[in-house]
């Protein structure tokens, strides 16, 4: 359950990360308050998944989710360049939070 928790709260890292653009440096209320209302829901999040995880383990997971997401939804929705470079980076990103949950015993 940890695990499926720890997910979420990347989600909603991303929606705050997405949300700094969208609120044009916390200056458009509604983003702004999108965008906080999603960093709290985040960190008590992460706060309740590191009760069963492994600090270092949950924080490096939770910042590669949003990362990924983040430089992933940055190509999507704000036309950021999709290079090969890139995307080998992303994924790479990508194999060390699958290779984090195999050796940490997380199903």
């Amino acid at each position: 359950m940890s695990w499926l928790v720890l997910f979420v709260a990347g989600l909603f890292e991303i929606a705050w990360a997405i949300g700094l653009e969208y609120s044009d440096g916390l200056t458009e209320p509604v983003p702004t308050v999108a965008t906080a209302a999603s960093l709290l829901i985040s960190m008590v999040l992460l706060a309740r998944a590191v009760q069963d995880l492994p600090i270092g383990t949950a924080y490096a997971v939770w910042t590669g989710i949003g990362a990924v997401g983040t430089a992933t939804l940055g190509i999507v929705l704000f036309d950021e360049p999709a290079t090969g470079a890139r995307l080998l980076f992303i994924s790479v990103i990508v194999f060390g939070i699958v290779g984090l949950h195999a050796v940490s015993g997380g199903h």
